[in-house]
């Protein structure tokens, strides 16, 4: 039975497992599609357009939000960022699900757009803040200076987790998938979610009728 696709948002404040779990999903149903942000800013060394973003021009861009194009979209540091609604839409048509690695200011805005009811949104807890700090610095990535500015952040990121359907605490990554796939596997299979649902049980009906 055909269903629509729908809409996979996953947020947590960084260190937390959002990323490794999107990684994750898409390595364990390669139906599933990453949503491709669009930005003005400029491409770096080794990106290409498309696949690490949709690179635009700041008219352009302007031009998509005014146009009702974009599901979300944000300033960042002088450069705007966005989801292009087309890509959703289409995947959606074809029952394809796409995940969203966004903030909760970016899951805010596509569960208030007109694609919101086929949301499913769920935010990863760390299992203590001492540990997210841990992870943080065990990544090796970031200074000190860049740490810091990172956990006064995720103060802010986790007030917002009532806002979502799920809420995981990301204490083992191995059990925390397991919970991932789980919640994904019920949310495909809801009612509203198979429009022809309707169209098989008129067909059983049928059949009763023809007893």
């Amino acid at each position: 039975m055909n269903r629509r696709g729908l809409l996979l948002i996953l947020s947590s404040p960084s260190g937390a497992g959002k990323s490794t779990l999107t990684k994750m999903l898409m390595a364990w149903d390669s139906t599933m599609r990453f949503s491709v942000s669009a930005t003005t800013r400029s491409p770096r060394p080794g990106e290409a357009d498309g696949r690490e973003y949709y690179f635009r021009a700041r008219p352009d861009f302007e031009a998509m939000v005014a146009a009702g194009e974009m599901l979300e979209h944000a300033e960042v540091f002088g450069n705007f960022y966005g989801t292009p609604k087309g890509p959703v839409e289409s995947a959606m048509k074809e029952g394809r699900d796409t995940v969203f690695d966004i903030d909760w200011q970016g899951g805010q805005q596509i569960r208030n757009s007109s694609l919101g009811r086929d949301v499913v949104s769920i935010f990863v807890l760390p299992p203590s803040i001492a540990e997210l700090d841990r992870r943080l610095r065990t990544r090796g990535q970031d200074s000190d200076e860049v740490i810091a500015t990172r956990m006064a952040k995720s103060r802010d990121e986790i007030s917002h987790w009532a806002e979502y359907d799920y809420v995981l605490v990301n204490e083992d990554l191995t059990d925390t998938f397991e919970r991932l796939k789980t919640i994904l596997t019920a949310e495909r299979l809801r009612r509203d979610r198979q429009p022809r649902l309707s169209d098989f049980v008129r067909g059983l009906n049928t059949e009763f009728a023809a007893r």
